[in-house]
């Protein structure tokens, strides 16, 4: 069963978008503001992977955050580069946004309901709910796949038909949410590290030596919901270690991850705790709340026991559970050129973490160039990357590139970027100095690729600051 938002004929579309994730929304959007006709397709209702949870496009499936506002960093430099550049998701991001210290998390509801609003009542763009089998080349219209980590099976297979290669792919593990009102607010204070934000974004659950250890000790004994067989070939990606797999390298090496107690004074002591589970809020009500870093694996059962040992949450409702899913990339420098087409077949384009990009911000960036790129080459004109100086050219860089080792998929930071010239930091300049001077010469170097896709540059000391939630 096909569903079809317009009535406008479909022989008027100029280009097809398959996937209405985040880097699909963004390249149909950057094509239609463009005068170009899509044709964006989405395989739910009528198929639904296993780690989707509604049928809206631009669900946000493993967070709510795309991660620091900071500019001081590639990824709030990023953030900047790409609310210049026009992108969709990054306005919607800030209108509803959510506390979360100097993180852009959102509401990913009503985010995922206005990125719908806004594509499907795009009068250039027509969303067909179907889901794609095979690659629609017959039609000699340009395609793009945005398709993501979820790939259907089907699809996966025409696609490495076309490469002539066999898939990578790695694991990506899905923290729980958990309901607010189940959470013991005797037993957990509010901040946020270092007194970032509002001061009070996150719920922290502290624990002392013994309550680690117990907690340590009962999570490597879990029982999770992976075969060993599942496990023999499993890669992943470092970003979205499972907890389980962070506390197997050693006793307190959660510690030093996703419960790393540093910066967080508990108010009753005045000290840092032995170690910290912090909660993120899911919604401006802050009726939910994400378990920050806590991507799992273990079986539900075993959820339950396990993290209600956190101080806290003993009496925990868990709103959703954590799990664990395969994530699909291609070996993008061997197989795209640098405006993501198949080198072997330059009709078929991709976009988002099919490429080798992690994370939603990452996939933004992806669909942005991949939509400018293409509505420049329909109308004859050139169109080159950003300069890698700049936080997107250097993320595209790692895509076109790779890296000698062999590639693997990458969230976007500073070693992504060239080096610094000696001349002008000195030749062993310390790590606020290197970030500042790549943030000021991306920052110089942007405005030149901003002209060339149409838009009116203004300094970036002058963007308009995002509004404070209500």
């Amino acid at each position: 069963m096909t569903q079809d938002t317009q009535d406008r004929n479909p022989q008027d579309d100029q280009v097809v978008v398959i996937g209405g994730g985040l880097a699909g929304c963004e390249c149909a959007w950057q094509l239609a503001e463009r005068g170009i006709a899509v044709r964006l397709v989405e395989m739910r209702p009528h198929r639904r992977s296993p780690a989707h949870q509604t049928d809206g496009l631009g669900e946000l499936v493993c967070s709510n955050s795309f991660r620091s506002d900071a500019p001081e960093n590639a990824v709030g430099l990023l953030h900047e580069e790409l609310r210049r550049a026009g992108s969709l998701m990054l306005r919607l991001a800030d209108v509803h946004r959510v506390p979360a210290g100097d993180a852009l998390a959102v509401d990913r509801e009503k985010f995922s309901a206005d990125v719908e609003a806004h594509i499907a009542g795009h009068p250039r763009i027509r969303v067909v709910r179907t889901e794609v089998e095979r690659l629609p080349l017959d039609e000699r219209l340009p395609v793009v796949v945005a398709t993501g980590p979820l790939t259907s099976d089907a699809l996966a297979a025409d696609i490495a038909r076309m490469t002539g290669q066999e898939r990578l792919s790695f694991f990506d593990a899905i923290a729980p949410i958990l309901d607010a009102p189940s959470i013991d607010e005797e037993k957990v204070f509010r901040a946020s590290r270092w007194g970032k934000g509002d001061g009070d974004d996150y719920v922290n659950c502290p624990m002392d030596k013994v309550q680690y250890l117990a907690f340590i000790d009962a999570l490597l004994q879990a029982e999770t919901s992976v075969t060993e067989e599942f496990e023999k070939d499993a890669h992943y990606f470092p970003g979205c270690l499972p907890i389980e797999v962070i506390a197997a390298s050693g006793p307190k090496s959660l510690r030093f991850g996703p419960m790393k107690p540093t910066g967080l004074d508990d108010p009753r002591t005045g000290r840092w705790a032995y170690a910290i589970v912090q909660l993120r809020a899911e919604n401006r009500d802050k009726t939910a709340y994400n378990m920050v870093g806590f991507q799992t694996k273990m079986k539900q059962g075993e959820q339950r026991r396990v993290l209600r040992m956190i101080p806290g949450l003993e009496q925990v409702e868990f709103l959703r559970y954590g799990s664990v899913h395969r994530n699909t990339f291609l070996d993008s420098p061997k197989l795209l050129d640098e405006a993501m087409c198949l080198k072997s077949s330059p009709q078929l384009r991709f976009a988002g973490q099919i490429t080798g990009v992690e994370g939603y911000l990452e996939s933004t960036a992806s669909g942005l160039w991949v939509g400018a790129r293409l509505a420049a080459d329909l109308r004859g004109t050139e169109l080159p990357p950003p300069s890698p100086t700049t936080s997107l050219g250097a993320l595209l860089r790692h895509v076109r590139e790779g890296s000698p080792s062999g590639f693997q998929p990458s969230n976007v930071h500073f070693g992504l970027f060239p080096a610094l010239d000696p001349a002008v930091v000195g030749r062993k300049p310390n790590k606020a100095d290197r970030k500042a001077g790549m943030r000021d010469r991306a920052r110089l170097d942007l405005p030149d690729w901003l002209r060339r896709i149409g838009i009116s540059v203004e300094p970036a000391s002058e963007v308009p600051p995002v509004e404070a939630c209500g």
